[in-house]
């Protein structure tokens, strides 16, 4: 019998108000894999991390499977996301050089 546990959250008001990010920077061991969230923007020498979320393998999975699925139930409602040109999404730190502009 599956045992179903409410989690209780705090959500606290500086949280809350969420933090932009257009970039996301993915690294990985051998036991974590580390996303990076950045901003890149006009003007700014180089994108600035605002956070940094460090996960087991098997959460990073699973943060993969609920993205699929809220993606999907996102497109059935509001049309496919459109993703212009051949750009990726995400860029591994080796992609940048040591002083922080892409190489």
């Amino acid at each position: 019998m599956e045992d179903n546990k409410q989690i209780q959250l705090e959500l606290k008001p500086e949280v809350a108000k969420g933090q932009y990010s257009n970039l996301a920077i993915i690294t990985h061991s051998h036991s974590e894999f580390i996303i990076d969230f950045a901003t890149m923007l006009p003007g700014l020498a180089k994108p600035e991390i605002g956070n940094r979320i460090i996960m087991t393998p098997e959460h990073a999975k699973r943060l993969l499977s609920a993205l699929t699925d809220n993606i999907g139930k996102y497109e059935s409602q509001f049309g496919e996301i459109e993703v212009p040109g051949t750009a990726r999404g995400t860029f591994n730190l080796s992609d940048f050089n040591p002083n922080g502009t892409k190489s």
